[in-house]
């Protein structure tokens, strides 16, 4: 199955299995960002990214620069390893990643986990490009994608033994939207995909598909 296939079968897997209240707060959680159309005020393709410096998951200082060192680079935000969206969309990144690098295409991918957690993420689904933490969503906010978790959306990760803050070992409950970036060489965004659904994903296969028509 492609990412996207998969994807919606996880979204109507956790329609049924999820408790209809809880569910209910996290319909709502997400809609509220559609509404917010918070989307419209990120970094989007005609944008020049700002420079970062950020920790890869062995707790090495990374900057855009060392990791644009193709033609492309692929930035991939994404909320945790606690995700199970992102968890998915790593793995299908991964399979790509040589077709990427085939075609002058780098990849790396962002959250606001701290770099052990980042470790984790990494080891768990095998991945062999760059993973780097953004401490307190700082780089995110920069590019105007971080958000505030509401109380109600707290409560119901925390009765799912979910806690956020110790995987960002902060107390902001600040996670980023789920975009994707290609960016070239001059750090210029030729493609975005930012959306406020967290359960939407860019598939990988259009990313190699605009790849191939440059």
């Amino acid at each position: 199955m492609t990412l996207t296939e998969e994807l919606t079968q996880r979204r109507k897997n956790s329609a049924k299995a999820i408790p209809q209240d809880k569910y209910q707060v996290m319909q709502q959680s997400t809609q509220e960002l559609l509404d917010a159309k918070l989307s419209t005020s990120a970094v989007k393709t005609g944008d020049t990214l700002p420079d970062f410096t950020l920790p890869d998951e062995n707790q090495n200082e990374i900057t855009l620069n060392q990791i644009l060192q193709q033609d492309y680079l692929i930035i991939s935000f994404y909320r945790g390893g606690w995700c199970p969206y992102c968890n998915m969309e790593l793995r299908a990144l991964q399979q790509f990643s040589e077709d990427f690098k085939n075609l002058g295409a780098n990849l790396v991918a962002i959250s606001p986990e701290t770099p052990d957690n980042s470790l984790t993420t990494s080891e768990k689904n095998e991945l062999q490009f760059k993973i780097l933490s953004d401490i307190d969503n700082q780089y995110a906010k920069e590019l105007n994608l971080a958000f505030q978790m509401p109380e109600d959306l707290k409560d119901v990760y925390h009765s799912f033994g979910l806690h956020v803050d110790e995987h960002n070992g902060n107390s902001n409950y600040e996670l980023p939207m789920p975009a994707t970036y290609v960016i070239d060489k001059n750090k210029n965004v030729i493609y975005d995909f930012v959306p406020e659904d967290y359960t939407q994903r860019l598939d990988p296969k259009e990313i190699l598909e605009f790849l191939k028509g440059r």
